[in-house]
């Protein structure tokens, strides 16, 4: 049930075809976890504590600094020195006090991941390294959790949505990350952020994508990312969606892989 200023908080979703009291609801009931609260992660995490997600968890081991306020919108200049998850969560109680934010001031590896990422319905994956990203991904095959995945660049950016541990229409299972991307590129070949730059509304623009992305998942209307890979050019401004599918090779659902315990 929502009190009176939920009503009135949320009124132009709930009179909004396809989301509706019901939607809210399942909104209100939705547990996010958010894997980073950088470039990606910062509009990604207020437009879900707007939009009424009852849950957003947060994992990042960072602290605010001053380069990162080029394009991290959710901290400020007060916030520099401070933890990202405590700025985080300062910002998410000043935009919607109905949302429980649960910290984890953490860096994800093998021996966190399972036991951080179990906790939740849904996992939006907005880290800045190859290793997390592949972590992330493997690990919610692993614990059957919906995946939300971007990325970006100086100037371009991607979005997908992984389901893997369901069907697809044809039969086969949906396409894992590493059907799209098999392994990391090599140590050093793709330029860090600091190295390269990237456009501060870019990020901007994904994370809320992301945070669009995330509310379709949960509320379920719409035509989601699965199998489908979005990507944004900013130069020529062009978005444009490329399908992929199941590779029978890939190391986690392939034809030759043990099935994943029911």
């Amino acid at each position: 049930m929502f009190s009176k200023e939920e009503v009135e908080r949320y009124a132009r979703h709930i009179v909004l075809r396809d989301v509706g009291g019901p939607g809210q609801q399942k909104l209100k009931t939705a547990r996010v976890l958010v894997v980073g609260a950088g470039g990606l992660g910062s509009p990604l995490i207020q437009y879900l504590a707007a939009a009424g997600v009852g849950e957003i968890g947060v994992v990042d081991d960072d602290e605010v600094s001053l380069s990162n306020l080029q394009r991290q919108v959710l901290h400020g200049t007060g916030d520099i020195g401070r933890p990202k998850v405590e700025s985080a969560a300062d910002a998410t109680a000043r935009l919607n006090p109905n949302v429980r934010f649960t910290p984890f001031k953490a860096r994800l590896d093998t021996k966190n991941a399972a036991s951080i990422i179990r906790g939740f319905d849904l996992v939006a994956d907005g880290s800045d390294n190859f290793e997390t990203r592949y972590l992330v991904a493997d690990t919610c095959f692993y614990e059957k959790k919906p995946l939300v995945t971007a990325a970006v660049g100086a100037f371009d950016g991607s979005l997908t949505t992984l389901r893997p541990f369901e069907k697809a229409a044809n039969g086969e299972p949906n396409p894992t990350y590493r059907c799209l991307f098999p392994s990391p590129p090599p140590p050093g070949t793709v330029p860090a952020c600091a190295e390269a730059g990237v456009l501060g509304a870019l990020t901007g623009l994904l994370g809320t994508m992301m945070a669009l992305e995330v509310i379709r998942e949960i509320v379920g209307f719409g035509e989601g990312l699965v199998g489908r890979l979005l990507l944004v050019d900013a130069l020529s401004m062009r978005f444009e969606t490329l399908t992929y599918g199941w590779d029978k090779d890939n190391p986690l659902n392939g034809a030759g892989t043990p099935k994943p315990a029911a």
